[in-house]
């Protein structure tokens, strides 16, 4: 049992939960709680740690015994909450490998719907487009290089454990990958105040006369920086820009309402 806070694993967790140069090093990332242990993909656990007093848990030490003995282990209460990014732990935390996806992982299969993220800064607005994607129906999630990292502790929490589920590529920005995305056959969209339909009027299915022939049809929802938005060069380099309806004296929603409601939309078309 880990009894001493300068343990060194104890201090690598501490650092992996702290800095994304370590996690991108080591290639690891921490996800705290039963939940984030019990769906994680087995090949990505790296290590467990379990504090002391949760191994009277019979049935969550069922799933961690499974486990080969050289990747788990049990840390004193104390130091266990040391190792934490939340305030209450749920006395399980899991040290996974990071996954490597490919732009094929995203767009492959027929009329794939992707996000692309511009500059997207807040982890909760990461974490829940990632879980509102996978509930959509959402084939992957595109990021430029100066979004926020999605093995950031918080932005784990929030996919809920689609961050397992949901691939996702980061890319040097949004103008290189709309060539790639074209050639696909996929159709970009752009939510903006200066968006000629609303959001509603158009067709996120695929099929119009926009694509080659051969081409497999497709629609991505361009979400931009949640202050700024998407910036000129974006929203230029975008096929469409739709705007969402607003009452009042609101000018735009939260980035992840807005493309929840992009989403669900498509997913609705789609069914």
């Amino acid at each position: 049992m880990i009894t001493s806070a300068n343990n060194t694993q104890v201090k690598n967790i501490i650092q992996l939960n702290q800095k994304a140069k370590a996690r991108r090093e080591q290639g690891l990332f921490v996800a705290e709680g039963r939940k984030m242990f019990g769906e994680a993909p087995k090949d990505w656990i790296s290590r467990v740690y379990v504090t002391e007093s949760l191994t009277a848990d019979e049935s969550l030490m069922k799933q961690v015994m499974e486990l080969p003995e050289e990747k788990r282990e049990i840390v004193a209460d104390n130091v266990f909450r040391q190792m934490c990014d939340t305030r209450t732990p749920q006395g399980i935390l899991t040290v996974l490998k990071k996954p490597v996806w490919t732009v094929e992982d995203i767009l492959k299969g027929d009329a794939p719907l992707v996000m692309v993220l511009e500059d997207l800064q807040d982890p909760g607005n990461a974490g829940t487009i990632f879980r509102t994607g996978e509930g959509a129906g959402v084939s992957g999630v595109f990021l430029t290089k100066t979004c926020v990292d999605i093995t950031n502790p918080k932005v784990i929490r929030s996919t809920m454990g689609s961050v397992y589920r949901m691939p996702f590529l980061y890319v040097e920005d949004v103008v290189s990958l709309k060539a790639e995305l074209e050639q696909k056959g996929i159709r970009t969209f752009a939510a903006h105040l200066k968006g000629k339909n609303s959001y509603d009027q158009e067709d996120y299915q695929g099929g119009t006369a926009f694509y080659k022939q051969d081409y497999r049809d497709g629609s991505a929802f361009l979400i931009g920086n949640e202050g700024n938005g998407l910036t000129e060069e974006a929203a230029e380099a975008a096929d469409c820009l739709i705007r969402i309806p607003m009452c009042g004296k609101v000018e735009s929603l939260n980035a992840a309402m807005a493309a929840g409601i992009l989403m669900y939309e498509a997913a609705r078309q789609r069914r």
